[in-house]
């Protein structure tokens, strides 16, 4: 009796640990939960637990098998054969073969407004190879496919749901990952459960996740040490000290690949048209108002690296030759009189986060010494990225959250016409090396082309890149097997609680 009572006990543990709810705190909430459309880190954080990828990212960076459990490139570059893996199910319980994966592929190409074209780069073809394998065709070897299909660009939904997009697909989405959305209340949370069909159920150790948008760091941190969350990104580096100290919490820290930068409107309607917009002086002398040494330390307790690329320093494509300039108030007050103004006012859109807002008045108060205002604007994230998209901004803060590959940090936001370009910047010169960069496999070719790209776009400044953040993470005590991964996204695989 007493063994059938140890039994019984133990199975009533195991069936309440089972049926926890990881309760996950997010810095902004998502715009749109379609992979084929998002824009928002917030939404790949989501993503992470409703959407598998072909491709994975492992702790080193290297890529790795998810859905696809082979891959080799043919035809000297121009094809691309991936085996997928068997016995998954999408959420609506399609199950995944060639057919479904080419229809998934297919919907980012060519669904009306995808995010995802300009990241697939010269794919002419997505074919059925077998019935369990597809094959990529390009017009032009392209090195950073792989990377691409590591994102959201490899991630896949159900075809019965491969024409439906945005707000009617979110009422209803069917990828093939460990959770399935159940509700979404705006600006409040996300809500999942768990999926039965996964194909790699035993990864799993929570029933639910819950996706909490908290802009406010030290709110988000608060929340962490009462026990109200679980698990937080983006921790702020003010908070780390407190964190550190409490015992009912964990601290993580890890690499990133992420970028915060200035972007400018220099060519998108009545935004571009003004001193900054139209002068590349006028950028430049934005730029040489701040110092990005003296940001870090103020904004940020020191703990994140100045920067002036997409790439953070030791990136194999960083440019070590370009360096970040030192502020000099004198020059840049000397390109606006060069310019024709005395002082410039701008409109700086900023995000209603805590670490936005706090480095937007550092360099606020450093721009005004050289004679340009700027006012500060704080937005909501998915507001401000739709802002972004339609040209209605003149200048905005905003991260990046990185790619393995570098073209995924610039194709899509330098070349002309792409989706991710939304001041419209556009150079013959900038595109041709961008271009050289993505379609040759020689690395030290790629690294060439991109110190090229990188001189034109230095010296026209779409974008004024300013620091790459650390990822710190926090979880309560009781969580474990959180894995730093240099994305900066939370993997729900392998999480267990208390």
């Amino acid at each position: 009796m007493r063994a059938l009572f140890a039994a019984l006990l133990g199975l009533t543990l195991a069936g309440h640990a089972h049926a926890q709810t990881l309760r996950i705190g997010i810095a902004s909430d998502p715009d749109v939960l379609d992979p084929t459309l998002s824009r928002s880190v917030a939404a790949r954080q989501v993503f992470m637990a409703m959407c598998d990828k072909l491709i994975e990212v492992d702790e080193q960076g290297a890529l790795v098998p998810q859905l696809a459990t082979a891959w080799e490139w043919q035809e000297g570059g121009r094809a691309l054969l991936l085996t997928l893996r068997p016995g998954v199910t999408f959420h609506d319980g399609v199950a995944l073969d060639a057919a479904a994966a080419v229809a998934g592929l297919n919907r980012h190409i060519s669904a009306q407004g995808s995010t995802r074209r300009g990241e697939l780069g010269p794919v002419t073809a997505v074919e059925e190879a077998g019935p369990m394998q597809i094959r990529i065709r390009l017009s032009e070897p392209f090195a950073p496919l792989l990377a691409a299909l590591s994102d959201r660009a490899g991630m896949l939904v159900s075809p019965r749901q491969a024409d439906v997009l945005g707000a009617d697909f979110q009422k209803e989405p069917a990828c093939a990952g460990p959770y399935r959305l159940t509700r979404r209340v705006p600006q409040d949370r996300i809500e999942l459960e768990r999926f039965p069909g996964y194909w790699n159920a035993g990864a799993l150790h929570f029933d639910r996740v819950v996706y909490r948008p908290i802009p406010d760091t030290t709110v988000r941190a608060a929340n962490l040490r009462s026990g109200t969350l679980d698990v937080i990104e983006r921790v702020n580096p003010s908070d780390v000290g407190t964190l550190r100290q409490d015992r009912r919490v964990r601290l993580l820290e890890g690499p990133s690949l992420a970028s915060v930068y200035i972007a400018i409107n220099v060519a998108h309607g009545a935004g571009a048209q003004n001193p900054l917009g139209q002068d590349p002086r006028v950028r430049q002398a934005l730029e040489l108002a701040i110092d990005r040494n003296a940001l870090n330390q103020v904004a940020f307790e020191g703990l994140y690296r100045p920067g002036n690329q997409s790439t953070p320093p030791g990136h194999p494509h960083h440019i070590a030759a370009l360096p970040v300039p030192a502020r000099d108030l004198a020059r840049a007050r000397a390109l606006l009189r060069e310019a024709g103004q005395e002082r410039v006012r701008v409109k700086f859109s900023v995000p209603n986060t805590t670490e936005y807002i706090q480095a937007a008045e550092v360099i606020q108060a450093m721009a005004a010494e050289a004679g340009i205002a700027l006012e500060i604007q704080v937005i909501e994230v998915a507001t401000l990225l739709r802002a972004w998209t339609a040209g209605d901004f003149e200048a905005l803060i905003i991260a990046w959250s990185g790619r393995t590959d570098v073209d995924g940090n610039l194709w899509g936001f330098n070349a002309c016409g792409q989706s991710l370009n939304g001041g419209r910047y556009c150079s013959e010169q900038a595109d041709a090396a961008l271009r050289e960069g993505r379609t040759s496999v020689d690395p030290a070719a790629r690294l060439a082309a991109y110190g090229r790209a990188m001189q034109v776009l230095l010296r026209d400044r779409p974008y004024i890149y300013l620091w790459h953040p650390q990822s710190f993470f926090g979880t309560t005590a009781a969580v474990s097997g959180l894995r730093l991964i240099p994305d900066g996204l939370i993997r729900v695989q392998g999480l267990r609680g208390g």
